[in-house]
């Protein structure tokens, strides 16, 4: 269940913002009762400290909640989600001072530290609610909020219970909410139509599948294109068990641009967007694809397959192909591509593929922005060598290893085809909790690009 803000009401308990350095001045204010009870608790500000004021009752009559300083606010993100996570039930209103853009994180934080996956074990449990900090827009951090909470969900949600035809049935009840239409390939239509995503996906018992949704009557386009693996083995590059514990995160791109799409809809953007979902499960089985086979994608460039692992490029292309024979005025590419990108960045940053420097620009403002940390990364022209074995078009797999999330991007760009395109190698997965985002699922760069769309988009 998603968090929402509380009702406004007058006896919601105040939780006073207090940095650091401000602490003597606030203190110089308050009345002895004050002043000793912070110090006898030895109340610093530091922070993500809390404090709670007792009412001559003994109940709880002001929370003060350490700001620390600047760098506390460099080195992370949503510090005031501590405050969610350790008040008991009630509810509560953010008091202090604080920019615009640092209240809207402290409330969104709250709400997404309310998040729990709780499908298989426990269940939900009351939280405390906090009412909207002024100025902030409520509905559109709500809108934010479930989208964030979606993504995480079918990150989270394993293999056995998310597979192509869940995944399209968590689409189609998007579709249904918000007034779009969607259209699914399948079979003979997929295999002739869509033959990579076919091909990835023909060993598994579970049947592969083009998703595409449409949405809006007006506006500019918008294209998002995730990548819906499922569930990785590596096909017959069969991975190491080590690398296969976390393969249910393999359609993080799809789980990714669903939930910017809700909150796309929810917020009643004025544009028209289409989400195209290659969904398949690698598999093995008699039927699986091989090393060394040539395919040939839909829009006629043949591929040399030297690793079955390499396998989201090429259900992307086929949905990148798709999307240039319409082109959108941006579309955007999501996926859970390479371990490169992991080693070069690790996994708290969303690297992105552009040779637009102006959307660049864009992107990484919003990041910063909305505390959702973008990183972009070299569109290197003259890698493209590694990528064309000769004996095809394009090699899925070069040999050695070198610059493997940049070769995968220039992979995905020659099918983009015209228009403005950028492809995001995302991880997906928070490994290590962290103030609103705990161990499992996790939404990158939605934030960022819902916050910078309309400086992407023509008016």
């Amino acid at each position: 269940m998603t968090a929402r803000f509380a009702d406004p009401d007058p006896a919601a308990i105040p939780i006073r913002i207090v940095a650091a350095d401000d602490l003597d001045r606030w203190l110089a204010g308050q009345d002895e009762p004050v002043r000793d009870w912070v110090a006898a608790n030895g109340f610093t500000a530091k922070a993500g400290e809390i404090l709670c004021l007792p009412a001559p009752d003994m109940s709880v009559a002001r929370v003060l909640f350490g700001w620390g300083g600047p760098k506390d606010h460099a080195r992370g993100r949503f510090l005031f989600a501590k405050a969610a996570a350790a008040l008991s039930p009630g509810t509560y209103a953010l008091t202090g001072d604080l920019s615009a853009d640092q209240r809207e994180e402290a409330a969104l934080g709250w709400l997404l530290a309310g998040y729990r996956f709780t499908r298989y074990a426990g269940k939900p449990q009351e939280a405390p609610r906090l009412v909207a900090p002024e100025g902030v827009d409520a509905a559109r951090l709500e809108a934010i909020a479930a989208g964030e909470t979606l993504t995480r969900d079918l990150i989270n949600i394993p293999a056995n219970d998310m597979g192509p035809a869940e995944l399209e049935e968590i689409a189609r009840g998007l579709a249904d909410e918000h007034g779009g239409v969607i259209e699914v390939t399948q079979s003979e239509a997929l295999a002739t139509g869509f033959p990579l995503i076919h091909t990835v996906g023909r060993a598994s018992t579970r049947a592969p599948r083009l998703i595409d949704l449409r949405w809006g009557q007006e506006g500019p386009t918008l294209t998002l294109v995730g990548k819906g693996v499922c569930f990785d083995t590596g096909g017959l590059n069969l991975k190491p068990s080590a690398s296969m514990g976390l393969m249910k995160k393999d359609m993080g791109g799809a789980a990714t641009v669903l939930g910017l799409a809700a909150m796309i809809m929810t917020t009643g953007a004025k544009l028209r967007l289409r989400v195209l979902i290659p969904a398949v499960e690698n598999a093995v089985s008699g039927d699986a694809f091989r090393p060394g086979d040539i395919l040939t994608a839909r829009n006629g460039t043949t591929v040399e397959i030297n690793n079955t692992d390499a396998e989201g490029r090429l259900v992307l292309a086929d949905a990148l192909a798709l999307a240039a024979e319409d082109p959108a005025d941006l579309t955007i590419c999501m996926a859970t591509l390479t371990g490169a990108a992991r080693v070069a960045v690790g996994p708290d940053l969303a690297p992105f593929y552009t040779d637009d420097d102006a959307m660049a620009l864009a992107l990484m403002q919003a990041g910063r922005r909305v505390r959702d940390p973008l990183w972009r990364m070299p569109l290197h022209r003259p890698y493209e060598t590694m990528i064309e074995p000769g004996i095809a078009d394009l090699d899925n797999a070069p040999k050695g290893g070198f610059a493997g999330s940049i070769t995968a991007a220039l992979f995905l760009d020659r099918f983009s085809g015209p228009g403005r395109f950028v492809h995001f190698d995302i991880f997906g997965w928070n490994p290590t909790a962290a103030p609103a985002r705990p161990v499992g699922g996790v939404g990158m760069g939605a934030r960022a690009i819902l916050d910078a769309l309309p400086r992407l988009l023509p008016t």
